[in-house]
């Protein structure tokens, strides 16, 4: 049986951190909304 997911920590912070997303208007907005839901984590 082999491992299917690979996760790769740089690729996952490039895409999904939190200066990626503060990067784009959009991105601004998703952390707002996570922040107004009360989210622990606004990004991975």
């Amino acid at each position: 049986m082999d491992i299917k997911f690979k996760r790769k920590k740089r690729i996952t912070n490039k895409v999904h951190g939190f200066l990626k997303r503060m990067s784009s208007k959009a991105g601004v907005a998703v952390l707002k909304r996570r922040r107004a839901r009360g989210r622990n984590k606004l990004t991975a």
